[in-house]
């Protein structure tokens, strides 16, 4: 199970800092890491080196929120894997719906981005989702499966390196959360186009979280669905106590 924090666009370097320092604190007592519950810090570009070593030897790791698709060279304002992995990243978000919708991403540039990422040793987030109209017209595994496969096609059996995040864009930063039966037929429907391209074996292993607006008060029930192996969290991720309480929900889902 994985807990990732996204803490998108907030911060300063200072209370980044104060944040990671204080999640470690939090996460110490739960034995997360013992309970097979990884825990992941997401945050701005600039703030990566720092909050790596905020969290250095707490179990806490930290992840980026892009990725550049290209190795390096002349792509001015990009940042390459290899860049993210020098000052301690062990994760790299793709495919945000805040990245394909305000940035243009499309499904093979996503693709490559994960490609990029797993080259280089970090593990993709690789997000998925619909829109409400999208849901509305009954095309919800359409849309993932479509996002799910371009992944498929580029990455291969490597697939089965990443992790896969189901986010209903309708349900981030709305308050609106996807049901946990909704949750759970969208993960179950993902599992079975992972076992398409990977074998049940290894899809079973590849980590399926849930984003859209999970919360202490919602956490359990979602993170108790068969198909859901943790979340990516945005707004709670923000507040050390919200946060520690979700990993205390996958620490007991664990159990």
């Amino acid at each position: 199970m994985l807990i990732a924090g996204n803490w998108k666009m907030h911060l300063t370097l200072d209370a980044a800092t104060a944040l990671a320092a204080a999640v470690a604190d939090a996460v110490a007592p739960l034995h997360a890491h013992e309970a097979g519950v990884a825990v992941a810090l997401c945050a701005p570009f600039p703030f990566l080196h720092a909050v790596a070593q905020a969290v250095a030897g707490s179990g806490v790791t930290v992840g980026a929120q892009d990725v550049s698709a290209h190795a390096e060279g002349a792509y001015t304002g990009e940042t390459s894997a290899a860049m993210l992995v020098s000052v301690g990243c062990t994760y790299a978000i793709v495919g945000h719906s805040e990245r394909r919708q305000y940035h243009g991403e499309s499904d093979t540039l996503v693709a490559d981005k994960a490609a990029a990422a797993l080259a280089n040793g970090l593990t993709p987030i690789v997000c998925v989702g619909e829109t409400l109209d999208e849901r509305r017209a009954e095309q919800v595994e359409a849309v993932v499966g479509r996002q799910l496969d371009a992944a498929a096609r580029r990455l291969g059996d490597d697939l089965a390196r990443a992790v896969i995040a189901y986010e209903p864009v309708w349900a981030i930063g709305t308050g609106e959360t996807a049901t946990p039966e909704q949750a759970q037929a969208v993960h179950a429907f993902l599992r079975y186009r992972l076992a398409e391209a990977l074998g049940t074996g290894a899809a079973d292993a590849v980590p399926l979280l849930y984003g859209g607006s999970m919360k202490p008060i919602n956490a359990a029930e979602l993170l108790a669905q068969p198909d859901v192996d943790g979340g990516l969290v945005g707004g709670a991720s923000l507040d050390a106590s919200s946060f520690a309480a979700l990993i205390a929900a996958a620490v007991a889902t664990s159990a």
